[in-house]
Order: structure tokens, then C-alpha cells, then sequence
């Protein structure tokens, strides 16, 4: 399966979630449980994407522009990062939190949105199918082992641990000969 769809429906698994925080007061024992798998699937998929993606982007863009669009979406990663960091404070489940998760989830949905339209239209121009497909299988890969990792550690989803941009390597690429559009 290409990148692109993974991405998709992992983001629409994402939505789902939050969009059932909605539908909870703010003292209802759901939150919690929402709360952590959202934060389990917004972790991996990040670090895949930062890891397996965005960097594939990165390095196959010409145009200022492309760049910026790239670095926007990491720079996107680190908002969620800090809203998931106030959401692991330990605080009690109140309207703060409930607050916290809302705004979560308006940043992810902003996210999503540009991340389908920009970056999707930036990966479908910059790689071609079977480096969309290649990308989708180490991600398929990847996840496996993030999972059955959270698995034997008793917990689903990912590691907590922040996930490293990569954007320190932006500037010592050099464009590959055997670009293909």
C-alpha cells in the first residue's frame, strides 16, 4: 500500500478519536482512555512520519516553498508534541484537560487538512509510485516493531520518547542524481 494511504487512514482512525472526546463531559471516565490512545497513535505516527516521510520530501525539494511546506508540517509535529506533553502533566481529568484535548485535536485536524492537500500534491510530484509503495511498506515495518515493542513493555501504540526532527541533516543533502519526477 502506498504512503499516502496508510497516512489517510491513519489520520481518519486519529479524527475518530477525537472527534468522540467531543461527545464526553469533562469527568467522564472515557477521556482517559481516549486520551491514551490518542496519544499512542499521534505518537508513532509522527515518528514514522519524521523518520520515514518528511525527510524523503525534505531532500527531494527544489523550491523554497516545498521546503518551507515540509518544515511547516514538522514544526506542526512539535505543537502536538507540547499539547501531548501538558495532556501527560498528571493533572486530574477536569475541563482544563478536556480544553487541552479540544485544541488537540484542532491543531491534528489542521494538520491532517494541510498535510493532505500540500504535502500529499508535494509527495505525488517529488516521488514516484513504487518510492510511494517502498515508503508504505518500511512504514508497515516500522509500526510493527513500534507495536510489538509497546506490546512487551504492556502498553499499545508507541513509545512516548520525542522523536527527532532530522532537520539538522536539511542543509548537508545534496540532490540525487537519480531524481525522478
Amino acid at each position: 500500500m502506498d504512503i499516502l494511504s496508510v497516512l489517510k487512514q491513519e489520520h481518519r482512525t486519529v479524527s475518530t478519536l477525537l472527534d468522540e472526546v467531543k461527545g464526553c463531559e469533562p469527568d467522564d471516565d472515557r477521556i482517559d482512555e481516549l486520551a491514551k490512545s490518542i496519544e499512542n497513535a499521534l505518537t508513532v505516527h509522527a515518528t514514522l512520519e519524521e523518520r520515514l516521510f518528511y525527510p524523503k520530501l525534505r531532500d527531494r525539494a527544489e523550491e523554497a516553498d516545498e521546503r518551507v511546506d515540509v518544515f511547516e508540517a514538522y514544526t506542526e509535529h512539535d505543537v502536538v508534541k507540547h499539547l501531548l506533553s501538558l495532556l501527560n502533566s498528571g493533572r486530574k481529568r477536569d475541563e482544563q484537560f478536556k480544553a487541552e484535548l479540544l485544541v488537540l485535536g484542532e491543531s491534528v485536524k489542521h494538520h491532517v487538512q494541510e498535510e493532505e492537500s500540500t504535502i500529499f500534491s508535494m509527495a505525488r510530484e517529488l516521488l514516484d509510485e513504487d518510492e510511494l509503495e517502498e515508503i508504505g511498506e518500511s512504514w508497515a515495518r516500522a509500526r510493527q516493531r513500534l507495536d510489538s515493542r509497546a506490546s512487551t513493555n504492556g502498553r499499545r501504540g508507541g513509545p512516548r520518547k520525542k522523536a527527532s526532527s532530522g532537520r539538522s541533516k536539511a542543509g548537508a543533502r545534496k540532490k540525487t542524481a537519480s531524481r525522478k519526477r
